[in-house]
């Protein structure tokens, strides 16, 4: 079930005695959670909602909250965050969890309780029979990341429901700056309900203001800059970056990375794999895919393969400790662009 459904679920006075929130989308958790929760009276919520941490507290806990009666209320919601143990990962401080128990309530829940697993995961170990028996029995709510479109369709809905309008150009700009993760837009959605709560249309002008670039992206312009050869730009960006105290031993990282995803989407790309085959085998996001194809369309797979190779070599000479870590950058940029001395690019 999608959350959109389950929350509309939910208002038709429907309450599951057992829910799985699997996904990695945290907006999207978030909104199922912000929803069951509100299901329980905020006057009753001291004494009949608990929260437990896996990774911090046994679930023994959580099952005695669950199968107590609800205190001076009709229903209590306890909430298991973290559930490590339907996964294949191992908790490294070895919390003794009751997981018998765990199953034999999945297998018989207390309807009075709603008792909701929050899996921030991208999916859960189906070999176990505690993960059957919770699927089996459970309402399952897809929290898992939204793609492009559907993160568009999301967004517009959120403001057609403010009644704000966005026009187009400016929702592209809002993806790009958040380089299309939803969690990322949805935290910066506040700022433009409350700067168009008195009827301002939200513009380009408006979200570039409001909505500041991520790191990401401004390495992502680095690397523009960097593949047209752009010393003045390039430089430019890079001495602002470390005016922002930003490490040029993790900007190396990150350009270094982004070079690498250039490079085999090329490669993909010229072997015939389309933008979501591409996204798929990479483990890559498909809006991070969809940028790097439109950068490498044009571009020689020599140049990307020269720009990658010289970062190796800043970013050895860098950990070495064979040049200041500061000018490295500067070296590769006027090597690459074939320039002799600052003097070129220095203003």
């Amino acid at each position: 079930m999608q959350v959109r459904d389950f929350i509309k679920h939910l208002k038709n006075g429907e309450r599951p005695p057992l829910t799985l929130i699997l996904g990695e989308e945290s907006a999207l958790r978030q909104q199922a959670q912000h929803a069951i929760a509100s299901m329980i009276p905020e006057d009753q919520q001291a004494m009949n909602f608990g929260r437990y941490d896996m990774q911090q507290t046994p679930v023994g806990a959580a099952l005695n909250d669950a199968t107590s009666m609800p205190f001076f209320g009709d229903y209590r919601e306890v909430v298991i965050d973290d559930p490590y143990f339907l996964t294949g990962e191992k908790n490294a401080d070895k919390i003794d969890h009751d997981l018998a128990g765990l199953q034999a309530y999945f297998e018989n829940p207390v309807p009075s309780t709603m008792m909701v697993i929050i899996a921030p995961y991208k999916k859960l170990d189906e070999r176990k029979r505690l993960t059957k028996a919770l699927k089996k029995a459970a309402l399952i709510v897809n929290a898992a990341p939204l793609d492009e479109r559907e993160a568009r369709a999301a967004l517009a809905q959120t403001f057609k429901k403010h009644q704000v309008t966005i026009d187009a150009p400016a929702l592209d700009t809002l993806v790009q700056r958040t380089n299309g993760q939803y969690s990322i837009m949805m935290g910066e959605v506040r700022k433009l309900l409350t700067y168009a709560s008195d009827g301002s249309p939200l513009t380009v002008a408006a979200v570039e203001a409001l909505v500041p670039k991520q790191l990401n992206d401004r390495v992502f312009d680095l690397v523009t800059d960097v593949l047209r050869k752009n010393a003045a730009a390039a430089l430019a960006l890079y001495r602002d970056l470390l005016a922002q105290r930003e490490e040029p031993i993790r900007l190396n990282a990150l350009m270094l990375g982004q070079f690498r995803l250039l490079l085999q989407v090329k490669l993909l790309a010229k072997k015939g794999y389309s933008q979501g085959d591409i996204a798929g085998t990479l483990k890559a996001h498909p809006y991070r895919v969809k940028l790097a194809m439109r950068q490498v369309d044009r571009l020689p797979y020599q140049q990307l393969a020269t720009a990658y190779s010289g970062l190796v070599d800043t970013e050895t000479a860098m950990k070495t400790g064979t040049i200041d870590k500061a000018l490295a950058f500067e070296l590769f940029m006027l090597k690459y662009t074939g320039q002799q001395s600052g003097k070129h690019v220095r203003g």
